[in-house]
């Protein structure tokens, strides 16, 4: 039906508006618990680190393919609500944060991955155009508390919090009422804990896993630093007043309009072209960063980090096509859900070397770093000419 797309679409956008809550508040939370500036990446790697062990552990239970993917993202979106809003109990410290974007990034893992999986039980036919939508989702829910926290900078940081909380909740109950499980789902066989690297034997699975990977090294290093970015602009140039929350949100979100063209522009060029063109920009920009980020114009900056960020994600749902095209039927959630968890890992050492190695003097080039990913990604594509075109 027709209506099934843009249900799942506006239930992973409102159930992914947790992943960056905390990124958001962060400087209001830095300043009443007194942390350094680097708790940023700690924050945002715990989310991560969640996330991948999330999906490791369903992805080695399965659970995506033995039990109604449906029911598995309502129930993680219900529980990732609950431990988000913990967080604005009195009392919460800093270590207590940490546990809470932990564990929500754990249960992320039964509401991104398994949303892909329903896509695709949906719609084996168009799979790059649907992904397109829903990745584009993840992009907005990841900007939106950029945006909540420009609309409440009046309020406490806890409504901020409170607020994707209730979104979150909002996007299981939407899910569980009216989206039934696709009519292409194949009920996975019974346990075992080695069929999530099956689909690793595939070559072309293999060729596609190892292109995501090289896109997501840059990805979500992007994504963390974007207001550290605009921040460091701010203070290099005394009559710079960039709104960081909104310009933050508007950066990021962009990206959301790059994966629903992506996927309709990979219909008639072809899902690797479209990756591989949308790659090689997004390389381009990591190694020419020093040009533009403390360039005297604002306009230049705000369009490079546009552009940046178009060409950043646009990739993103077209190897999750490949992917999904090169894995095993009976086991394609469970494929999905463990190339995001390798995938997510690399995330981790990209924020943490770029936290690591950043000082005020080499803020202009330690983002050159992030073309590590790009080439590697471009490599995999390379030697992998006959993944599946879709």
């Amino acid at each position: 039906m027709k209506r099934i797309l843009p249900v799942i679409v506006l239930s992973q956008f409102f159930c992914t508006s947790l992943w960056f809550a905390g990124n958001a508040v962060m400087g209001d939370i830095a300043k009443q618990l007194q942390l350094e500036p680097s708790y940023l990446a700690y924050l945002t790697s715990a989310v991560q680190l969640g996330f991948i062990t999330g999906t490791l552990v369903f992805a080695i239970l399965g659970i995506a393919d033995r039990f109604s993917p449906v029911r598995v993202f309502f129930t993680c979106a219900l529980i990732a609500a609950a431990v988000n809003a913990l967080a604005c109990l009195p009392g919460t410290d800093a270590a207590i944060i940490l546990m809470l974007r932990f564990t929500i990034g754990f249960f992320l893992a039964g509401i991104y991955p398994v949303g892909m999986k329903i896509a695709s039980d949906h719609y084996p036919q168009g799979l790059g155009k649907a992904l397109g939508f829903l990745v584009g989702a993840l992009v907005l829910g990841t900007a939106l508390p950029h945006l909540l926290k420009n609309l409440m900078a009046t309020l406490p940081w806890r409504y901020v919090i409170l607020s994707t909380s209730i979104l979150a909740v909002l996007g299981g109950c939407t899910m569980i009422l009216l989206v039934p499980d696709g009519p292409e789902r194949k009920q996975g066989v019974a346990l075992n804990p080695a069929a999530f690297l099956q689909s690793f034997r595939n070559r072309q699975f293999r060729a596609a896993a190892f292109g995501y990977f090289g896109h997501m090294w840059e990805l979500y290093a992007f994504w963390a630093f974007v207001p550290m970015m605009l921040t460091a602009y701010n203070n290099r140039f005394s009559n710079a007043v960039l709104n960081v929350p909104l310009l933050s949100f508007l950066i990021i979100g962009m990206g959301a309009l790059a994966c629903a063209a992506s996927g309709i522009i990979s219909k008639y060029l072809g899902v690797k072209k479209v990756a591989t063109i949308a790659l090689t920009i997004s390389c381009t920009c990591c190694l020419v960063s020093p040009l533009f980020l403390f360039t005297g114009s604002t306009w230049i900056l705000i369009s490079f980090l546009l552009i940046w960020a178009i060409a950043v994600i646009a990739d993103s749902p077209l190897f999750s096509t490949l992917v999904a095209q090169n894995a095993y039927q009976q086991s394609r959630g469970t494929a999905l859900t463990i190339v995001n968890c390798f995938g997510f890992a690399v995330t981790i050492v990209s924020i943490q070397l770029i936290s690591a190695l950043r000082t005020a003097e080499n803020a202009r080039y330690i983002y050159m770093l992030l073309a590590i990913g790009p080439v590697w990604g471009l490599m995999a594509l390379i030697t992998g000419r006959n993944t599946h075109q879709g």
